[in-house]
């Protein structure tokens, strides 16, 4: 039975995003103080822009509209990669943690791109 999503908050995309957007609070809380206005808080906008922008492309009526904020969620997810190594080459986190997030990361962008995939295919 196939069920409508109702709200964003029903994507799989944007839940795992969500999950997302908490480790990386969690981990800045841990950088530098040097780093509150620099790294830390580039990596907060660039994860909270994922879920902002799966949640608004959701609202939008068309496949064109919904698409394109899925794709700049996608951008999002790059520039959190790229932020990431650059936090764990400056050793303000661990491997381990670089890893897991890293590997949510792949998730999230997987998840998105499903998302743009199915319009993709529903208009083919």
């Amino acid at each position: 039975m196939d069920q409508k999503i109702k709200s964003f908050t029903g994507l799989i995309a944007w839940k795992e995003g969500h999950k997302l957007v908490l480790m990386i609070y969690e981990i800045a809380d841990l950088f530098p103080k040097k780093e509150i206005f620099g790294l830390a808080s580039q990596m907060q906008r660039a994860a909270v822009s994922i879920t902002s922008n799966i949640a608004e492309g959701f609202s939008r009526q068309t496949d064109k509209d919904k698409s394109h904020f899925y794709t700049m969620a996608l951008g999002s997810i790059t520039e959190l990669q790229n932020e990431i190594l650059v936090a764990r080459d400056l050793k303000y986190i661990t491997n381990e943690k670089f890893l897991a997030i890293a590997h949510h990361t792949i998730k999230v962008h997987k998840l998105t791109n499903g998302l743009i995939k199915y319009l993709r295919n529903r208009n083919t």
